[in-house]
């Protein structure tokens, strides 16, 4: 049975429940994966009345968080937390299809992409290849990964390619270090596959006097899926409209449909 998914960085659930709730009766994904939550999984709201009954989440106070909410049940498969930084960034749950859903929140890395100045930057690069580590050494098969991976890997996934080469989020160091995490798992960018030409972004800054007439966005958020079930997705999309929503978050969703 085809389901589609649905991955927004919220930056704060509990502020922006009415936004989730906007994008629920809208769009109505089966399954929406929430990052940056910023809170503990007993305090955020709940959508059970709008269908989403199936909760699988991890979260901490002020910071981070991450939890899936889906119309479909769900079982917790665990989580990880790499780079031992005790933080609550990634969460895992298996459909009732047998598809398992990564959702993650890497670290965004700081301001200044030099490891030995800026402790976040070498927190993120670790973070990255302790997941490369680990799809390496357990590769993921039915699985959909999706989430705010903070970087924008192709050229066109940024509003100028030259500027921001030396802009954390876009260096070729973290370019290099999302690629091979990619590569080690197998794993299809799905929104690139159905959308493989020209700009496409997922986050525009907040810093902006009109995010829209600037549009200096980047592809931030992602899904990807193995191998086994990529051929199977289609349909992708990033509600562009959303980030002018009243009191939004800086990220859109990426939408995509499975038929599984």
């Amino acid at each position: 049975m085809p389901f589609t998914l649905a991955t927004w960085n919220i930056n704060s659930v509990r502020l922006r429940a009415g936004l989730v709730e906007k994008l629920m009766t809208e769009e109505a994904p089966d399954v929406l994966c929430l990052q940056e939550c910023k809170s503990p999984v007993e305090k955020m709201p709940s959508f059970e009345e709008l269908g989403y009954g199936h909760v699988v989440a991890r979260g901490q106070k002020g910071y981070n968080g991450v939890a899936i909410l889906s119309k479909r049940p769900l079982e917790d498969v665990g989580d990880m937390d790499f780079a031992a930084l005790g933080h609550a960034r990634h969460v895992a749950a298996r459909l009732d299809n047998g598809v398992v859903i990564h959702n993650f929140y890497v670290p965004a890395g700081g301001d200044v992409p030099d490891r030995d100045k800026n402790e976040k930057f070498g927190q993120k690069l670790d973070y990255l290849a302790e997941m490369r580590d680990w799809f390496h050494g357990d590769r993921p098969e039915k699985s959909i990964l999706v989430g705010d991976l903070n970087i924008a890997p192709r050229e066109d996934d940024v509003w100028s390619h030259k500027q921001l080469l030396k802009v954390v989020s876009h260096t070729p160091v973290e370019v290099e270090a999302l690629g091979a995490t990619q590569e080690a798992g197998g794993w299809v960018d799905v929104t690139r596959k159905d959308i493989p030409e020209g700009q496409l972004y997922s986050w525009w800054s907040y810093r902006a006097r009109d995010w829209d007439a600037a549009d200096k966005g980047r592809r931030l958020d992602h899904v990807w899926a193995t191998p086994d079930i990529a051929g199977a997705a289609h349909s992708s999309r990033v509600l562009r409209a959303v980030r002018g929503w009243d009191k939004p978050s800086d990220h859109a969703p990426v939408f995509a449909t499975f038929d599984l």
